[in-house]
């Protein structure tokens, strides 16, 4: 297996990439493209995330449950953080992203549960809703090195996140596990309460695969690259055709895509009569079939 790309930066460059990423949690915070007017360094917890400088973990251990290439035979070394710079009505994991159940852990702390994942023999370390927490990731990367780590770092996101952050990542995380939730904004902000959802996905995935490309698989394990989500949602809300054709054009024919069927009446769904129900399978055998026609060939 080759070499993960953080152990390629150097002391001294990783360093710099830490001072510079919690610069951006300053006022107004740029850690994700919320922006909120506030300064996280001093651990104020008055933004949309309601995070302050320590990481908070809900939950860790090897996972089984991901894509075949993360999983492998040993599983994948997932750490759940709690919270998220979304706000999904139908989130199947509210109670972490929304309520933030989960508690507030230090840099060693994090470093050790890295090194304790690899421990278990989990082919890789997979943070979950990475999105608010770059600095802390980073900072705990430094000790994780020094104590041994030696596996691949994966960033498993909503696909709301930060070029700035993002840029500062670059060489750090071999693979990068994306959603593409919407194609059409008014969905977004009726169902995430975010704004400009669209373009700021697309250009966070755009700076992602510039920086891993296509999904690389040895031995039956990821190694470096793209794994691309989208959850198909009932009558068409989710826009799939739109961002299969996008993810064919801008990105490559040739990104590993997972169609997701598996969308549910969650939270505050019923709220909401079109999402009170399961999509179909025409309606999820329509999605593949718009994969298919876009142009992509390569499917979980």
């Amino acid at each position: 297996m080759p070499r993960p790309a953080y152990l390629e930066l150097g002391r001294e460059e990783l360093q710099r990439r830490i001072d510079r990423a919690w610069q951006l949690m300053r006022s107004p915070c740029r850690a994700c493209p919320r922006g909120c007017k506030v300064d996280r360094v001093e651990d104020d917890r008055r933004g949309f995330c309601r995070v302050g400088a320590k990481a908070v973990v809900s939950s860790f251990g090897p996972h089984f449950g991901e894509e075949p290439p993360l999983v492998g035979w040993s599983g994948s070394g997932t750490i759940f953080f709690a919270s998220c710079n979304l706000a999904c009505v139908y989130c199947q994991n509210w109670q972490i992203s929304q309520a933030r159940e989960g508690e507030e852990a230090t840099t060693e702390q994090l470093a050790q549960t890295m090194l304790w994942l690899q421990g278990r023999g989990c082919h890789n370390i997979n943070f979950v809703s990475p999105s608010i927490y770059g600095p802390q990731i980073l900072s705990a990367l430094l000790p994780a090195i020094d104590g041994g780590l030696r596996v691949p770092l994966v960033y498993n996101t909503s696909g709301y996140d930060s070029l700035d952050m993002l840029r500062l990542l670059d060489g750090v995380f071999d693979i990068y596990m994306p959603d593409i939730k919407y194609s059409d904004d008014r969905m977004a902000g009726r169902y995430s309460l975010v704004k400009g959802y669209v373009d700021t996905a697309r250009a966070a995935l755009r700076e992602m695969h510039r920086q891993v490309g296509d999904l690389v698989v040895e031995d039956g394990v990821a190694v470096r690259g793209m794994i691309i989500r989208h959850l198909v949602l009932p009558d068409g809300i989710a826009g799939t055709p739109e961002s299969m054709r996008f993810i064919a054009e801008e990105l490559s024919p040739d990104s590993y895509v997972n169609v997701m069927e598996q969308y549910r009446p969650d939270h505050k769904a019923s709220r909401f009569p079109e999402l009170t129900r399961r999509i179909t399978s025409s309606e999820y055998g329509e999605a593949v079939r718009e994969a298919t026609r876009a142009g992509l060939r390569r499917f979980a």
